[in-house]
């Protein structure tokens, strides 16, 4: 065992370097994060075929019952890439909110009552993610109602922010300089499938969306920033969601 006064003596050049190298490396492996607790957690319900109107009726009948307890940001179905889909994203300060907002509503009876019993039986499958806004984004909004929004989901390869970061969010601006589109969010999983990245666009319609992409596949600018991130990807898919009336982001 060390002295007290062995201790005390400077660190030679030898452990210098290991302490500064474990360092550097803590860094890489983790990369920048926002730094506060929020989080958002994504569900997605896939909705029996012939119950989906039932489904979103429920929703609009109920809803405040459950946004009494936490923050919607989005709820949508999906029009596009997927059917009978559900998707919606709620706001967290911390673990222990989440925590205290499931136990609230587990005895919620008019929540239970009301929604959740009559709601199960319209649901085949239901699937949560817990994701963080990247350092660089915050949340956005549309800038009118009205608009569809178009959900992508980037699958990157491990390594995490520190190694694709810079590459991605040079191709993201690449992207909002076209002016075609309005950046909503973009989120890295936390909980779930790991080293994915959600990203969140608004579009005036689906024929304007088209149209933007179009021309910005043209764009020198967009080509080199897209090729330069593509080096990270593993795979993409998109869908294209339609807001319910409920919805904050419409």
């Amino acid at each position: 065992m060390l002295s007290p006064a062995a201790l005390r003596r400077p660190l030679g050049a030898a452990a210098r370097l290991a302490r500064g190298s474990l360092q550097v490396l803590a860094s890489l492996a983790t990369g920048p994060r926002q730094n506060n607790g929020i989080f958002y957690e994504i569900r997605t319900y896939d909705i029996k075929p012939s119950k989906m109107k039932e489904f979103v009726e429920l929703v609009h009948k109920c809803l405040h019952l459950r946004t009494a307890h936490s923050e919607l940001v989005g709820f949508w179905t999906v029009e596009l890439g997927a059917m009978n889909k559900a998707v919606h994203v709620w706001k967290y300060d911390n673990f222990a909110h989440r925590t205290a907002v499931r136990h609230a509503l587990a005895n919620d009876k008019e929540w239970q009552g009301k929604f959740i019993s009559p709601v199960l039986p319209l649901i085949e499958k239901q699937h949560n993610e817990v994701a963080y806004l990247v350092p660089w984004c915050q949340l956005g909004k549309p800038p009118k109602e009205g608009g569809v929004y178009e959900w992508v989901t980037f699958q990157m390869k491990p390594g995490g922010p520190a190694l694709w970061g810079e590459a991605f969010q040079a191709a993201i601006n690449a992207h909002i300089n076209t002016g075609y589109t309005k950046l909503i969010g973009v989120f890295h999983t936390e909980y779930g499938l790991l080293n994915t990245v959600h990203v969140i666009w608004w579009n005036e319609s689906p024929d304007h969306r088209a149209a933007g992409r179009h021309r910005a596949h043209e764009d020198a600018r967009v080509v080199a920033a897209v090729r330069d991130s593509v080096r990270f990807l593993e795979s993409q898919q998109n869908m294209l969601l339609i807001p319910l009336a409920c919805s904050p982001l419409k």
